[in-house]
Protein backbone atom coordinates (compact mmCIF):
# COMPACT_ATOMS: atom_id res chain seq x y z
CA UNK A 1 0.00 0.00 0.00
CA UNK A 2 1.31 3.44 -0.77
CA UNK A 3 -0.49 6.38 0.79
CA UNK A 4 0.70 9.38 2.85
CA UNK A 5 -2.43 9.75 4.62
CA UNK A 6 -2.61 7.92 7.87
CA UNK A 7 -6.41 8.33 8.18
CA UNK A 8 -6.51 6.26 4.83
CA UNK A 9 -3.63 4.00 5.66
CA UNK A 10 -5.31 2.99 9.13
CA UNK A 11 -8.68 2.17 7.84
CA UNK A 12 -7.41 0.08 4.52
CA UNK A 13 -4.81 -1.83 6.14
CA UNK A 14 -7.07 -2.58 9.28
CA UNK A 15 -9.78 -3.91 6.56
CA UNK A 16 -7.35 -5.89 5.09
CA UNK A 17 -5.67 -7.26 7.83
CA UNK A 18 -8.79 -8.50 9.27
CA UNK A 19 -9.22 -10.85 6.13
CA UNK A 20 -5.87 -12.29 6.99
CA UNK A 21 -3.81 -10.32 4.28
CA UNK A 22 -0.34 -9.14 4.61
CA UNK A 23 0.14 -5.58 4.49
CA UNK A 24 3.20 -3.69 3.87
CA UNK A 25 3.22 0.08 3.97
CA UNK A 26 4.95 3.36 2.90
CA UNK A 27 4.30 6.79 2.04
CA UNK A 28 7.25 7.37 0.07
CA UNK A 29 7.09 6.94 -3.96
CA UNK A 30 11.06 5.84 -4.15
CA UNK A 31 11.00 3.21 -1.61
CA UNK A 32 7.59 1.51 -2.88
CA UNK A 33 9.56 1.44 -6.59
CA UNK A 34 12.50 -0.30 -4.48
CA UNK A 35 10.41 -2.79 -2.65
CA UNK A 36 8.40 -3.81 -5.21
CA UNK A 37 11.23 -4.57 -7.43
CA UNK A 38 13.26 -7.04 -4.30
CA UNK A 39 10.25 -7.93 -3.02
CA UNK A 40 7.15 -7.87 -5.55
CA UNK A 41 3.74 -8.46 -4.02
CA UNK A 42 0.78 -9.75 -5.14
CA UNK A 43 -1.17 -6.67 -5.57
CA UNK A 44 -0.23 -2.73 -4.85
CA UNK A 45 -3.07 -0.67 -3.51
CA UNK A 46 -1.89 3.15 -4.67
CA UNK A 47 -2.94 6.45 -3.96
CA UNK A 48 -3.15 8.55 -7.71
CA UNK A 49 -1.69 11.70 -5.17
CA UNK A 50 1.89 11.01 -3.25
CA UNK A 51 4.54 12.96 -2.34
CA UNK A 52 7.12 13.25 -5.40
CA UNK A 53 6.45 11.36 -8.12
CA UNK A 54 2.27 10.34 -8.74
CA UNK A 55 0.53 7.28 -8.54
CA UNK A 56 0.23 7.17 -12.21
CA UNK A 57 4.04 6.94 -13.11
CA UNK A 58 4.59 4.51 -10.38
CA UNK A 59 1.96 2.48 -12.33
CA UNK A 60 3.80 2.77 -15.24
CA UNK A 61 7.23 2.04 -13.93
CA UNK A 62 5.54 -1.14 -12.45
CA UNK A 63 4.11 -2.17 -15.78
CA UNK A 64 6.66 -1.35 -17.89
CA UNK A 65 9.35 -3.27 -16.05
CA UNK A 66 9.86 -6.37 -18.04
CA UNK A 67 12.03 -8.13 -14.95
CA UNK A 68 8.47 -8.28 -12.78
CA UNK A 69 5.88 -10.80 -12.98
CA UNK A 70 2.05 -9.57 -13.75
CA UNK A 71 1.10 -7.49 -10.45
CA UNK A 72 -2.23 -6.11 -10.32
CA UNK A 73 -2.30 -2.15 -9.40
CA UNK A 74 -5.57 -0.64 -7.57
CA UNK A 75 -5.76 2.86 -7.62
CA UNK A 76 -7.35 4.94 -5.24
CA UNK A 77 -8.58 8.58 -6.77
CA UNK A 78 -11.27 10.57 -6.65
CA UNK A 79 -14.03 10.48 -8.91
CA UNK A 80 -12.81 12.02 -11.86
CA UNK A 81 -13.26 11.49 -15.37
CA UNK A 82 -9.54 12.43 -16.03
CA UNK A 83 -8.28 10.21 -12.96
CA UNK A 84 -9.79 6.98 -14.90
CA UNK A 85 -8.35 7.66 -18.49
CA UNK A 86 -4.31 8.41 -16.75
CA UNK A 87 -4.93 5.34 -14.91
CA UNK A 88 -6.06 3.22 -17.64
CA UNK A 89 -3.62 4.50 -19.90
CA UNK A 90 -0.74 4.47 -17.19
CA UNK A 91 -1.65 0.67 -16.62
CA UNK A 92 -3.58 0.40 -13.83
CA UNK A 93 -6.31 -2.93 -13.36
CA UNK A 94 -8.61 -1.77 -11.59
CA UNK A 95 -10.05 1.85 -9.49
CA UNK A 96 -11.21 2.68 -6.21
CA UNK A 97 -13.57 5.49 -5.64
CA UNK A 98 -12.21 7.96 -2.38
CA UNK A 99 -14.07 7.87 -0.06
CA UNK A 100 -13.43 4.17 0.11
CA UNK A 101 -16.19 1.65 0.98
CA UNK A 102 -14.61 -1.51 3.11
CA UNK A 103 -16.93 -4.10 0.87
CA UNK A 104 -15.58 -2.34 -2.32
CA UNK A 105 -12.14 -2.86 -1.57
CA UNK A 106 -12.45 -6.55 -0.42
CA UNK A 107 -14.38 -7.50 -3.42
CA UNK A 108 -11.89 -5.79 -5.92
CA UNK A 109 -9.13 -7.01 -3.87
CA UNK A 110 -10.37 -10.58 -4.41
CA UNK A 111 -11.42 -10.00 -7.62
CA UNK A 112 -7.74 -8.87 -8.73
CA UNK A 113 -5.88 -11.63 -6.84
CA UNK A 114 -7.64 -14.19 -8.53
CA UNK A 115 -6.70 -12.54 -11.76
CA UNK A 116 -2.99 -12.59 -11.15
CA UNK A 117 -3.36 -16.33 -9.89
CA UNK A 118 -4.72 -17.02 -12.90
CA UNK A 119 -2.42 -15.73 -14.91
CA UNK A 120 0.47 -17.26 -12.90
CA UNK A 121 -1.18 -20.83 -13.82
CA UNK A 122 -1.20 -19.63 -17.25
CA UNK A 123 2.28 -18.97 -17.19
CA UNK A 124 3.25 -22.13 -15.81
CA UNK A 125 1.50 -23.83 -18.14
CA UNK A 126 2.72 -22.36 -20.76
CA UNK A 127 6.14 -22.65 -20.09
CA UNK A 128 5.75 -25.97 -19.26
CA UNK A 129 4.74 -26.65 -23.12
CA UNK A 130 7.46 -24.49 -24.39
CA UNK A 131 10.19 -27.13 -22.17
CA UNK A 132 8.10 -30.14 -23.33
CA UNK A 133 8.14 -28.74 -26.89
CA UNK A 134 11.72 -27.82 -27.27
CA UNK A 135 12.73 -31.08 -25.65
CA UNK A 136 10.51 -33.34 -27.79
CA UNK A 137 11.94 -31.44 -31.14
CA UNK A 138 15.62 -31.25 -30.04
CA UNK A 139 15.06 -35.41 -29.40
CA UNK A 140 13.17 -36.14 -32.81
CA UNK A 141 15.67 -33.84 -34.49
CA UNK A 142 19.54 -35.40 -32.92
CA UNK A 143 18.33 -38.91 -33.56
CA UNK A 144 18.16 -38.94 -37.08
CA UNK A 145 21.25 -36.83 -37.40
CA UNK A 146 23.05 -38.80 -35.08
CA UNK A 147 22.03 -42.27 -36.97
CA UNK A 148 23.29 -40.48 -40.43
CA UNK A 149 26.97 -38.94 -38.72
CA UNK A 150 27.19 -43.13 -37.75
CA UNK A 151 26.47 -44.06 -41.46
CA UNK A 152 28.76 -42.10 -42.76
CA UNK A 153 31.84 -42.82 -40.15
CA UNK A 154 30.71 -46.53 -41.51
CA UNK A 155 31.19 -45.72 -44.95
CA UNK A 156 34.45 -43.73 -44.59
CA UNK A 157 36.03 -46.84 -42.66
CA UNK A 158 35.69 -49.05 -45.89
CA UNK A 159 33.08 -51.22 -44.21
CA UNK A 160 30.98 -52.18 -47.23
CA UNK A 161 34.92 -51.66 -49.43
CA UNK A 162 37.35 -49.49 -50.82
CA UNK A 163 36.40 -48.34 -53.91
CA UNK A 164 34.92 -45.03 -52.25
CA UNK A 165 38.44 -43.12 -51.74
CA UNK A 166 37.29 -40.88 -54.12
CA UNK A 167 34.44 -39.99 -51.83
CA UNK A 168 36.48 -39.57 -49.07
CA UNK A 169 36.74 -35.41 -49.20
CA UNK A 170 32.56 -35.30 -50.05
CA UNK A 171 31.91 -37.79 -47.36
CA UNK A 172 34.01 -35.71 -44.76
CA UNK A 173 32.06 -32.56 -45.23
CA UNK A 174 29.00 -34.64 -45.31
CA UNK A 175 30.00 -35.27 -41.64
CA UNK A 176 31.10 -32.05 -40.70
CA UNK A 177 27.53 -30.99 -42.18
CA UNK A 178 25.26 -33.43 -40.17
CA UNK A 179 27.83 -32.30 -37.46
CA UNK A 180 26.84 -28.54 -37.06
CA UNK A 181 23.68 -29.39 -37.41
CA UNK A 182 23.22 -31.50 -34.27
CA UNK A 183 25.80 -28.66 -32.54
CA UNK A 184 22.77 -25.92 -33.72
CA UNK A 185 20.05 -28.38 -32.00
CA UNK A 186 21.88 -28.75 -28.94
CA UNK A 187 22.84 -24.65 -29.15
CA UNK A 188 18.37 -24.72 -29.37
CA UNK A 189 18.16 -26.42 -26.41
CA UNK A 190 20.84 -24.49 -24.48
CA UNK A 191 19.29 -21.02 -25.43
CA UNK A 192 16.26 -22.38 -23.95
CA UNK A 193 17.54 -23.32 -20.61
CA UNK A 194 19.68 -20.41 -19.96
CA UNK A 195 16.73 -17.97 -21.18
CA UNK A 196 14.42 -20.04 -18.17
CA UNK A 197 17.30 -19.93 -15.76
CA UNK A 198 18.90 -23.28 -16.02
CA UNK A 199 21.57 -22.62 -17.67
CA UNK A 200 24.49 -20.32 -17.46
CA UNK A 201 26.60 -18.71 -20.03
CA UNK A 202 30.07 -19.36 -21.18
CA UNK A 203 32.40 -17.08 -22.70
CA UNK A 204 35.07 -19.37 -24.82
CA UNK A 205 37.46 -18.07 -27.73
CA UNK A 206 36.42 -18.69 -31.25
CA UNK A 207 39.34 -18.57 -34.07
CA UNK A 208 37.53 -16.47 -36.83
CA UNK A 209 39.41 -17.63 -39.55
CA UNK A 210 39.00 -21.66 -39.04
CA UNK A 211 35.08 -20.03 -38.51
CA UNK A 212 35.48 -18.53 -41.58
CA UNK A 213 37.08 -21.51 -43.71
CA UNK A 214 34.60 -23.92 -42.26
CA UNK A 215 31.19 -21.97 -43.37
CA UNK A 216 32.93 -21.77 -46.74
CA UNK A 217 33.92 -25.45 -47.04
CA UNK A 218 29.99 -26.47 -45.73
CA UNK A 219 28.73 -23.71 -48.30
CA UNK A 220 30.54 -24.63 -51.52
CA UNK A 221 28.24 -27.79 -52.55
CA UNK A 222 25.06 -25.12 -52.57
CA UNK A 223 27.69 -22.64 -54.11
CA UNK A 224 28.44 -24.82 -57.12
CA UNK A 225 24.57 -25.93 -57.82
CA UNK A 226 23.75 -21.67 -58.71
CA UNK A 227 27.06 -21.24 -60.33
CA UNK A 228 28.71 -18.92 -57.61
CA UNK A 229 32.40 -18.81 -56.34
CA UNK A 230 34.28 -16.67 -53.76
CA UNK A 231 36.85 -14.75 -53.44
CA UNK A 232 40.49 -15.93 -52.28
Amino acid sequence: MVDDSTKNVCVLKSTLKQEGYRVTVTDSDSEALIKIVEFPPDLVLLDTFTPSIDGYEITRQIKQNSHLPFIPVLLVTNCDESSFIQGLQAGADDFLIKPVEQNELLAKVRSLLRLKHSINHRDIITQQWCEDFVINMTHDLRTPLTSVIQMLKVLKKGTFGHNLSEMQEYLQQITETNQTLLDMVENILDVYQYEVGNKDLEVFSVDLCKLSQKVVQELQPLAAVKNLTHLP
